[in-house]
């Protein structure tokens, strides 16, 4: 069963990802502007023949995450080279990145200090002589990794 709630939150990420407001979401996908409004608000559950409405006209949606939070949004139809060569793929719903500081892979959000041969004086880094405390990366899927120079 679908979490009305989850399934709104995910609705308005997909209204934000094509600057869509909630009437011109409901025109695009052929439904009334008032059911949209029903959907929106909780008072109505969404159908199949919404969710359909949605994947067919916006490829980007993952029917998967759509439903249930399950995969990424917005869905991968084409896998870059370069991301190949760059990424370890797992069993996981994100690939693995590969740790830009070692051959060793890294899971995601983890802390991780560099050896000392990797590391870099903070201090040129900075004009006032301030340290760095540490590194994060955020990546798309809403992953981060942090790096620590201690």
């Amino acid at each position: 069963m679908v979490n009305t709630d989850d399934f709104i939150k995910r609705v308005e990420i997909i209204l934000d990802y094509y600057s869509l407001n909630a009437s011109s979401f409901a025109d695009k996908i052929g439904v009334q502007r008032s059911s949209m409004s029903h959907l929106l608000s909780g008072r109505n559950k969404p159908s199949l023949d919404f969710i359909l409405k949605i994947i067919d006209i916006f490829p980007d949606v993952d029917l998967y995450w759509i439903l249930n939070g399950k995969g990424v949004f917005p869905k991968k139809t084409e896998i870059d080279e370069n991301l190949k060569s760059n990424t370890i793929v797992s069993n996981l719903d994100a690939p693995t990145p590969i740790d830009l500081f070692s051959e060793i892979p890294v899971p995601l959000g983890s802390n991780i200090v560099l050896p000392k041969s990797k590391q870099i004086d903070a201090s040129t880094l900075n004009e006032k002589g301030e340290e760095i405390e540490k590194i994060v990366f955020f990546y798309k899927n809403g992953s981060f990794k942090t790096y620590s120079p201690n």
